[in-house]
């Protein structure tokens, strides 16, 4: 059986680590590149690494902090925001990155996504998913409606929908991210992961909502999802990598173990 990954979110502002609740009320974290060392040296199998002010203030990515974490850690390391052309994409990818996480700029334009994967393969492309839930609607028949802009636009489209749209164009793996879960440590959003899980055939990253163990081990093992992303949890020191990764173990998840040794 393929491990199943367990994904660090690193929320970059100004160049700065962030977190937010609800994709509010954000607060300084430090150093971005620091913090990806450390969770690189504690077993993370991928860092996510967001610019999560880009696409709202309309500029490029800080290609500076992505190549000094790229020359800092030795994973798959995958970068989104302000990304909304080709020559973009592949300054990213140059930058060190093995993929480049594309959201608002897709729903803006969805070519961009076959366009990315036909220039560096469907394996380079993430789709970046976040999803609110909203009244069911003939547009939005699954209740859950996708938001762009760090969660400030609603944009009337069914979030199963696009995820299907995002899979035919091109994109090689999607990060679903429960608006309504982000940061408030209550546990993933089961149904809307499931049921994007259920949709597509690429694998599906599951993320927002993390904040004890057994909400990892819930959303490996319920929902279809083949990753679990963390970022509160972790950042505020409250578990390990090692320690959430001894607990999937032991609830039967298959997860890629640093030093099995300490096992």
């Amino acid at each position: 059986m393929l491990s199943q990954r367990l994904i660090v979110c690193l929320d970059v502002r100004d160049g700065r680590l962030t977190k937010g609740i609800k994709f509010q009320d954000n607060i300084d974290l430090g150093d971005p590149v620091a913090a990806a060392r450390r969770y690189y040296e504690e077993g993370a199998d991928e860092i996510v690494f967001y610019d999560i002010t880009a696409s709202a203030e309309k500029r490029g990515l800080f290609l500076e902090v992505v190549e000094r974490v790229a020359e800092t850690i030795f994973i798959p390391f995958s970068v989104g925001g302000g990304l909304s052309t080709v020559a973009q994409m592949r300054a990213v990818l140059l930058a060190g990155a093995e993929k480049v996480s594309l959201n608002s700029a897709a729903v803006r334009n969805p070519r961009l996504i076959s366009e990315g994967a036909t220039a560096f393969g469907s394996q380079a492309v993430v789709l970046g998913m976040d999803a609110r839930r909203a009244p069911i609607s003939t547009a939005i028949a699954s209740g859950y409606e996708i938001v762009i802009d760090g969660g400030r636009r609603p944009t009337g489209l069914d979030a199963l929908a696009w995820a299907r749209e995002a899979e035919r164009l091109g994109a090689g793996e999607i990060c679903l991210n429960s608006i309504d879960a982000d940061g408030t440590k209550e546990g993933y959003e089961l149904n809307l992961t499931a049921a994007v899980a259920e949709a597509v055939s690429i694998p599906v990253i599951a993320s927002g909502g993390a904040g004890r163990p057994s909400h990892l081990l819930d959303v490996l093992t319920m929902t279809g999802a083949t990753a679990a992303l963390v970022a509160s949890i972790v950042h505020y020191r409250e578990y390990s990598l090692g320690e959430l990764k001894k607990y999937l173990l032991a609830g039967g998840c298959p997860v890629r173990i640093l030093d099995p040794g300490l096992f």
